[in-house]
């Protein structure tokens, strides 16, 4: 038995990268035992009671709205400054841009799980149909009947001696600068 214990005290020291527990006190080198609740990885509470340069994850954009920011595998916020007068913290999002966030909106401590997800492959075609994704295919590679780009013989642009201008199947240009949303109304 006593062989067994300290068998358990070797791999727990080696687990934890400190010395091996002492009978005196049981708990006091392990992290998960941390009596700092603030601190621990995985506990939900709101932005104004966690620290600066907290890795956060999980945020609700309004408080009792349900977490909506920072969800997707592996990605983390981080907490840059501290409520002011206004109550908002500056948080700033993995796409670095920084968001000012209701202090009283609740956020979880740490990083989602497996960022190993986006360098998965897709085994094959139906792997990426399973997700959901269509496929992608060529205007030039249609018929004219399906889109402006379609039709003629070989790898023809279209129409006219310079060909035609990119565009979508409805017609509309694609590129060279042509504005598709409402014009400004000009002063």
């Amino acid at each position: 038995m006593a062989a067994w214990l300290s068998r358990a005290r070797v791999v727990s020291s080696a687990l934890f990268g400190k010395r091996a527990f002492s009978s005196s006190s049981p708990a006091a080198y392990n992290p998960m035992f941390s009596l700092d609740i603030s601190s621990q990885v995985g506990s939900c509470m709101p932005i104004s009671m966690m620290r600066i340069g907290t890795l956060i994850h999980n945020i609700e954009m309004n408080p009792g709205q349900g977490g909506k920011l920072v969800r997707a595998a592996g990605t983390c916020a981080v907490i840059l400054k501290e409520p002011n007068a206004s109550k908002q913290c500056l948080i700033r999002l993995p796409s670095k841009v920084e968001k000012l966030i209701d202090s009283q909106c609740r956020a979880t401590i740490g990083v989602v799980s497996n960022p190993e997800h986006k360098t998965k492959k897709l085994r094959k075609a139906g792997h990426s149909r399973w997700l959901g994704r269509r496929p992608v295919v060529r205007g030039v590679a249609m018929n004219p009947v399906d889109h402006p780009h379609g039709g003629g013989e070989g790898k023809s642009k279209s129409s006219g001696c310079r060909g035609r201008l990119s565009v979508t199947p409805w017609g509309k240009p694609t590129k060279g600068g042509y504005k598709t949303g409402p014009l400004k109304r000009r002063k």
